[in-house]
């Protein structure tokens, strides 16, 4: 089966958007990781009418329930974009392609973030990663160092 591709608004790199990258709704590009608008309320829906370029921010853990068996769990690295037309924010799963040198350059730069838009995430009940998390990343990304 052939999936469609897109070319990145940002970067004008083109994407192939097949299953093997380990996401289902692709819409952000593995090399600049720069997103689009597409969705309006859950991941995949495509209802959006905004359809701005969506800025890398930073990253964050999705949130899991705890195990009894074992407290807290460690939820899944996840990319933060804001919409460059509206600045709707939103949470988007790391594809198995995207590049880590660029995930990492994302968490650096997240770090100089404004306390408008730190306040903005923890207002949408986003917890960014912080410096303390830069080992739990680099885990995520490549595996037990």
């Amino acid at each position: 089966m052939t999936f469609p591709k897109f070319t990145c608004r940002y970067c004008r790199k083109e994407i192939a958007t097949d299953k093997e990258a380990g996401i289902q709704n692709r819409n952000h590009c593995p090399y600049c990781l720069y997103s689009v608008h597409l969705d309006q309320k859950i991941s995949g829906d495509r209802k959006s009418v905004c359809g701005g370029k969506m800025k890398p921010l930073g990253l964050t853990f999705k949130k899991t329930k705890p195990s009894k068996y074992q407290g807290t769990n460690q939820g899944e690295l996840m990319l933060i974009h804001q919409c460059c037309n509206c600045k709707k924010i939103s949470i988007n799963r790391i594809a198995g392609d995207d590049n880590p040198k660029k995930i990492l350059e994302i968490f650096q730069t997240s770090l100089e973030l404004s306390p408008e838009i730190k306040k903005e995430l923890k207002e949408s009940d986003i917890e960014m990663a912080i410096e303390n998390d830069l080992e739990k990343i680099k885990q995520q990304l490549f595996g037990k160092l």
